[in-house]
């Protein structure tokens, strides 16, 4: 159980929101409701009717999206701090992305009315929720920038690396770090035997935990 206090002192100092005006930042923490999700439990489906946003308080969050006549894949996994859901405030349409719980998990949710009253009151909020988006768009180029490495292994170190931003536990089983990866999951079982004798990560059943980011973050650099 986390503390409605605590979780606003997490949103305060991480990410999106800790960037932003104090009033503004208040007004938001102020207009949100404090929610629990538990293992697997998806948060929102691809497809789903306008929302609002979420952010991250605790725990991890797999993202998933593809375009809209293919069924969504994994691409990234959400960080404490992180918010996402903006898409339905900014232009009304349909969710873009799939959020899912991945293990105990607790987010701060700003109703998508809520927001639209924060922008009657203020439209200039306008500016201070597409940070928000332009943040995705930087991490959707990082992706786009590691899948046009044409060394798989590298890849795979760039996928690691990436999921430590939320947990230097990797909760992706190895077919999904695959499909993260653009590799089989043959090739991901090789490559972290190699980094595992490296001292970058330990594997065993059914758990993957990133030792060394920062030399997985460089080897991923060398064919750059």
């Amino acid at each position: 159980m986390i503390k409605r206090d605590v979780a606003e002192s997490i949103l305060r100092q991480n990410g999106w929101l800790s960037r932003q005006p104090e009033a503004f930042r208040s007004e938001v923490l102020r207009r949100s409701i404090l929610l629990h999700f538990p293992p697997e439990e998806v948060i929102y489906h691809f497809g789903d009717d306008l929302g609002g946003i979420y952010g991250l308080v605790s725990g991890v969050v797999a993202v998933n999206t593809a375009p809209q006549t293919e069924a969504p894949r994994l691409i990234h996994m959400g960080v404490p701090g992180a918010w996402t859901g903006e898409d339905s405030y900014l232009i009304r349409q349909a969710r873009r992305l799939e959020l899912r719980a991945l293990e105990e998990t607790w987010l701060m949710h700003l109703p998508l009315d809520q927001m639209d009253q924060m922008t009657s009151a203020d439209p200039s909020v306008i500016r201070n929720f597409c940070e928000n988006l332009m943040h995705g768009v930087d991490v959707l180029i990082r992706i786009i920038h590691d899948l046009q490495t044409p060394d798989p292994d590298r890849r795979i170190a760039s996928v690691l690396q990436r999921m430590t931003w939320s947990s230097e536990r990797v909760l992706a089983t190895q077919t999904e770090i695959g499909t993260m990866a653009s590799v089989s999951r043959r090739q991901v079982n090789a490559a972290l035997k190699r980094f595992a004798e490296n001292g970058w990560v330990n594997t065993s059943y059914g758990s993957i935990t990133v030792l060394n980011a920062e030399k997985l973050r460089r080897f991923a650099a060398e064919d750059h």
